[in-house]
């Protein structure tokens, strides 16, 4: 039998857990993309798709730049020209199989072997081209007779193939469907579950975000459909609790046809009832060249390209920073211009909006809950998204901890795991956090349910909002300068 003789050394597991931070600014963005120019276009109907990249977007669920029709491309177009952000999760709701209309059949000239199909929205799936008339017409198939692609503007491209008999043809005429989006509508974008399939749509799918692809949404919005009240607050009601466990922040827009004026945000906002703390109120739309988009699109675009550059930790105020527009208006293209006074109270309203002063920025540090709640952790954006991020932070921590054993050695993890953590971001990201476990919290009745409580303080800074000078005349200085011998 082998003897030990000597000093040895051993190690013991890390009882300091490693932290998992939560995505503090990831975009969830619901609406309509152009997704019968992509190949399959079911696997991108009511389902979350995820995108590192503006490109990628563009590539999975299709573009078109008619952000009225297709409004998650308002988001695409923003991350690709305005902030290059990503990852964002988008989920589209139409279905070409279902919102669609007849295409008209119609000769279309061929040249250089193209005919163009200049009506946008075209489908691909049971298309019907053919060559030729009378008794001579012929029927052509794709990838035999041609390929189909889209042109920037949407438009159906067919190309003839060299080796196709048909190759010669001066003309096509084409029928089929396009697409339609009349009949969606804001129960559309909300969505829910299918009570004999249990598919869910809409902004139901926002639920399976983290389960399929592991991110914690940081910004839900729907550009387009968010000024429309039932909208909106089901984006809230998701924000405020989802998958039972985190919290997020929605970005909510007001509805510019019937709010057209600076003074009328307050009633627009009440009567919408965006009052809750994990909203953010937007007004008016923005604009880019003559191009137009919901304020919600820019600002979720704004916002996570700051957070990135923070390190994806939430605790600055996207206030006061470049929004990249180059001006405000009504959704019918109505200019609207503010000065900081009139800006000013719009956000006494709890409602953000832009100023132009020096560019154009974000002009707005309040939630929805302002001003009927006086709650620092409620009514201030930045410091509700911090206690957001560091609830979220918390669950993904820890997760792995439930269902061991209830000993010291589980509370001394968490306490010094989380006291290490917090503490790193101790002066920079907030004024103090600690985390402690007290007797008295768990009483043993608790214990024997398998229930253990912790308390836990922290201190975000709240955005410096309110800066003042007092100036004064100092007779003396004066007296001192012109004084003589």
């Amino acid at each position: 039998m082998a003897i030990k003789h000597g000093v040895y050394v051993s190690e013991s597991d890390t009882a300091i857990q490693v932290p998992q931070e939560a995505t503090a600014s990831v975009q969830v963005i619901i609406g309509t993309a152009p997704v019968h120019m992509v190949d399959d276009p079911s696997a991108v109907v009511n389902k979350p798709v995820l995108a590192t990249s503006a490109t990628e977007a563009m590539k999975k669920l299709g573009y078109v730049a008619d952000f009225s029709k297709y409004t998650l491309c308002q988001s695409m177009y923003l991350a690709s020209n305005l902030n290059p952000v990503g990852p964002m999760v988008f989920i589209n709701v139409l279905d070409p199989e279902t919102h669609r209309t007849a295409l008209t059949s119609k000769a279309y000239q061929v040249n250089q072997k193209q005919a163009v199909v200049d009506t946008e929205g075209v489908i691909r799936k049971n298309l019907v081209v053919t060559a030729g008339s009378g008794n001579d017409t012929a029927t052509l198939e794709e990838n035999t007779d041609f390929t189909l692609s889209y042109d920037e503007n949407g438009y159906l491209v067919i190309t003839l193939l060299a080796d196709s008999e048909h190759a010669a043809a001066t003309s096509l005429t084409v029928s089929g469907y396009k697409v339609d989006v009349t009949g969606i509508t804001a129960a559309t974008i909300v969505g829910g579950v299918n009570p004999s399939t249990g598919a869910e749509t809409g902004i139901e799918v926002v639920r399976q975000v983290f389960p399929k692809l592991g991110i914690v949404p940081g910004l839900i919005l729907a550009p387009g459909w968010s000024q429309n009240p039932t909208v909106g607050l089901a984006l809230i009601a998701k924000a405020t609790l989802l998958n039972g466990v985190f919290r997020s922040m929605a970005l909510v827009d007001l509805d510019t046809s019937t709010c057209t004026k600076y003074e009328d945000t307050k009633t627009a906002k009440e009567s919408s009832g965006y009052t809750s703390p994990h909203s953010y109120v937007l007004w008016p739309c923005d604009k880019i060249g003559d191009k137009i988009f919901a304020k919600s699109a820019v600002v979720g675009c704004c916002v996570q390209y700051y957070d990135t550059a923070n390190g994806d930790i939430p605790y600055r105020s996207p206030s006061n920073k470049d929004i990249g527009i180059t001006g405000q208006c009504l959704a019918d293209g109505t200019e609207v211009v503010l000065d900081q006074d009139q800006a000013n109270i719009v956000n006494g309203f709890g409602v953000t909006t832009a100023i132009n002063v020096n560019g154009w920025r974000i002009w707005g540090n309040y939630t929805g809950a302002f001003p009927g709640s006086g709650d620092a952790k409620d009514i201030w954006f930045p410091v509700r998204r911090m206690f957001n991020w560091q609830g979220n932070t918390f669950i993904l921590t820890y997760f792995a901890l439930v269902d061991d054993p209830m000993n010291r050695r589980l509370i001394d993890t968490i306490v010094d795991s989380e006291n290490i953590r917090c503490g790193a971001l101790v002066p920079e990201v907030w004024a103090g956090a600690a985390i402690h476990y007290f007797a008295d919290d768990n009483p043993i009745t608790d214990i024997l349910a398998g229930k253990i409580t912790f308390r836990q303080e922290i201190a975000p800074y709240t955005p410096a909002q309110d800066i003042e000078n007092i100036l004064s005349y100092d007779i003396e200085m004066l007296k001192t300068a012109l004084g003589g011998e």
